[in-house]
């Protein structure tokens, strides 16, 4: 990002409370920031709240996003991201987490964050999900370099290498299974008191060669980013190219809730064709929004169709065909 695009979009973040925007956009990742540029293209004044976390601030490259040829890593394509917002005088972003969010369509949400308040007319949520990591001592500097939670994001990469999949359930007995047709070097860990992997897919692990070691880690030994092995709490030592966690991630629900947003069975925001949730002037757009598909693709998609629907939303009757 250049010098005066940094400046300028600092010079537009903290003191954003004044007033009433149009829109509010709850979180900085690809979903978030897209809505944020499409929102300023119609003319929309818009706040993003943007933390710096999420899976778009780990050390993944993104292989699949369409023209990057050698891919891109999802830092720099969140900095790009945020520059092309830059560019925007409608757009301004704050760097403080929301903890709470109240109001209606009619008389507008309030937004509040560590007694800080805003004031909008559209909420969009852009709140992501947080994952279910396995958690030893500078786990966070393997995420996206040698651990990975995406076989469809980082599987073709990995192929022919020794990769350790962990979770303990039919979940990560498929993953293992998928990641089989890449590499016949597979084991599976659970990493959990229990085995919840069922019979019938404990039968395909056995008949693929799938050895399926119950015990959890102890420790992890690799550097710079890459990992080595992994050594048990029973003293076996797994020696890995790369470690695919398949233990779950939570959808960040919390704001979807205090709003009485409907939630989908499986916990992440239902939302409709044109990211609409329960709720009118509510959005919802990237991984928050479905148990699949968490892609980079999917969420910058959501983020411009729920940002469009929201503009059509504030559209004075008159400029409405229906």
């Amino acid at each position: 990002m250049s010098g005066n695009t940094t400046s300028a979009v600092r010079r537009r973040t903290e003191e954003a409370g004044a007033g009433t925007v149009d829109a509010a956009v709850v979180g900085g990742g690809p979903a978030g920031l897209s809505a944020a540029v499409y929102l300023a293209r119609y003319g929309r004044e818009v706040l993003v709240f943007d933390t710096g976390h999420g899976r778009s601030t780990h050390h993944q490259v993104n292989h699949n996003y369409l023209g990057f040829p050698d891919g891109i890593a999802t830092v720099d394509l969140r900095k790009l991201a945020t520059e092309q917002l830059g560019r925007y005088p409608e757009a301004r972003v704050v760097h403080h987490q929301i903890t709470g969010i109240e109001g209606s369509a009619g008389d507008g949400f309030t937004l509040r964050a560590q007694g800080h308040s805003w004031r909008a007319r559209t909420v969009l949520l852009a709140t992501g999900v947080l994952d279910h990591f396995p958690h030893f001592p500078h786990w966070e500097s393997y995420v996206g370099r040698s651990m990975f939670w995406c076989i469809t994001c980082d599987g073709y990469e990995n192929r022919g290498r020794s990769i350790l999949v962990v979770g303990h359930t039919d979940a990560a007995a498929g993953e293992a299974m998928q990641l089989h047709s890449l590499t016949d070097r597979v084991r599976l860990l659970t990493n959990s008191r229990s085995d919840e992997i069922s019979p019938e897919f404990r039968r395909r692990l056995d008949s693929a060669g799938i050895e399926v070691v119950h015990d959890r880690i102890q420790e992890a030994q690799g550097a710079d980013g890459v990992l080595e092995a992994i050594v048990t709490r029973g003293g076996r030592r797994l020696a890995l190219d790369a470690l695919f966690s398949i233990q779950g991630a939570t959808p960040e629900t919390l704001l979807a809730g205090q709003l009485g947003v409907r939630l989908a069975e499986s916990g992440y925001i239902a939302v409709d064709s044109e990211q609409k949730t329960s709720v009118a002037g509510v959005y919802a757009a990237g991984d928050v929004t479905a148990l699949h598909s968490h892609q980079v693709t999917t969420a910058v998609h959501e983020g411009a169709q729920a940002a469009s629907a929201a503009n059509y939303f504030l559209y004075p009757p008159e400029l409405k065909a229906d």
